[in-house]
């Protein structure tokens, strides 16, 4: 038996959904236990792109189970059109490979709107959400205000639930700026959702518990990155959820003394979408070349990534909080043609340097990189199946990393498409 986290270590958008599909075919059960449709994994399959929201990356394979967990908000809209597309693409033959927790709590379209408003309200100091409701669907699990997607297997219920919570989300949408949504049309909607997904909802932590027992392989999908986590990251600019490996098991229903190896993705460099601190940004030519070549534009809402060198500094803190055990490096290839390459190894705090993570938002404004120059490479990685295929530059320049963050490489990728990478030790 193996079960395997997989994190994002650094904002997000590291390619984790091409690392979770190259593992799953050696993976039974593949869930994913937090964030949203915020959150967009790539996989690209002789040529085919397939960007996947709320659906575990594992679908793509036919012998595995995938599993929206119970941290996961759900937003049914987009839950169902991405199974439609998936059954186009002849990814979803068979209905029960797709389990949903009775747990996890809908994204309803007044979250949407409150999303929307709120950020409008907020000007220059909007956080830059991607306005699909995961924040305000994430309050109102805490505050009992939730709907769940168990709650559509009874109209009753759903109606009931509808009936005392919508009054409220009127009034907020109302202080905002915006129209009331009709308590009838959404119900009506509902219904519509329930006779799409009645068949996937169930018990998953039960089913999730049968598949353990019968030493079933587990990989546990993340979204977002270490450094956008609720408690972890630059607060306030992170995402609603604990994106940390910790949260596989909240959000899963197991228990930590299953997990046997915490796998970490990092990029080669550094993105970030959205607003917020990025030590290592480069606002100049390099930056420009790396978002070019490296196709950084987010998955979910078409923005431009921000693009900077590797920063030791965040990934190391990743390595703390998440207990990683092995790293898989992404988009190696990126950086050929580059003369030099720089690392952050630390940061310049008013003539200290210091290599922790800042705690604090004020903290970013006071420091600035410090960084380590290493040779770079003219090479092609694409066609590199082994370490022995990469330059000497490049394989320094990993070498470098993982001393600098303690944790072994275990895979390399070194293009888009699934077949490109270099499989160092599989986690399984």
């Amino acid at each position: 038996m193996a079960n395997v986290i997989v994190v994002g270590t650094q904002w997000g958008d590291e390619g984790k959904g091409k690392i979770i599909d190259l593992l799953t075919p050696q993976a039974d059960v593949v869930v994913r236990y937090q964030g949203g449709a915020n959150a967009g994994h790539t996989m690209v399959i002789g040529g085919q792109k397939t960007i996947l929201h709320l659906v575990p990356s594992g679908i793509l394979h036919e012998s595995c189970l995938c599993i929206i967990g119970n941290g996961v908000v759900l937003d049914p809209k987009v839950l169902i059109d991405e199974m439609e597309g998936l059954t186009v693409q002849g990814y979803l033959k068979d209905a029960t490979r797709l389990a949903v927790s009775q747990n996890a709590h809908l994204v309803l379209p007044y979250h949407r709107i409150i999303d929307q408003l709120r950020e409008e309200a907020m000007g220059s100091s909007r956080i830059g959400t991607t306005g699909r409701g995961i924040g305000p669907a994430y309050e109102d699990k805490v505050a009992r205000l939730g709907i769940r997607a168990g709650d559509l297997l009874d109209s009753g219920v759903l109606k009931a639930r509808l009936d005392a919570v919508l009054p409220l989300k009127n009034r907020q949408i109302e202080m905002l700026g915006g129209k009331r949504i009709s308590c009838d049309e959404l119900f009506r909607e509902a219904e519509q959702w329930s006779q799409r997904l009645s068949r996937h909802v169930c018990d998953t932590e039960q089913l999730l518990h049968r598949k353990i027992r019968d030493g079933a392989k587990i990989l546990f999908e993340g979204a977002q990155g270490t450094a956008l986590d609720i408690d972890h990251g630059t607060y306030p600019y992170v995402t609603s959820s604990n994106t940390v490996a910790g949260a596989a098991c909240c959000g899963s229903g197991v228990g930590p003394t299953i997990i046997d190896d915490v796998l970490g993705i990092t990029k080669a460099y550094t993105t970030r979408v959205g607003n917020g601190p990025f030590p290592t940004e480069l606002a100049n030519s390099i930056g420009e070349r790396l978002q070019e070549k490296g196709r950084e534009f987010g998955s979910t809402t078409g923005r431009k990534r921000r693009c900077g060198w590797f920063d030791a500094v965040v990934v190391r803190h990743a390595a703390r909080v998440n207990g990683l055990t092995m790293l898989a490096m992404t988009k190696l290839d990126v950086l050929s043609g580059l003369e030099k390459v720089s690392i952050c190894t630390g940061y310049d705090c008013a003539g200290k340097i210091i290599d922790d993570f800042p705690a604090e938002l004020g903290q970013f404004e006071r420091i600035t990189p410090v960084y380590e120059e290493m040779p770079g490479w003219e090479e092609d990685l694409s066609s590199a199946r082994s370490e022995r295929d990469l330059p000497r530059a490049a394989r320094d320049y990993m070498a470098k990393i993982s001393e600098l963050i303690g944790v072994p490489i275990s895979i390399v990728s070194v293009g888009s498409e699934r077949s490109a990478h270099i499989m160092i030790k599989n986690p399984f």
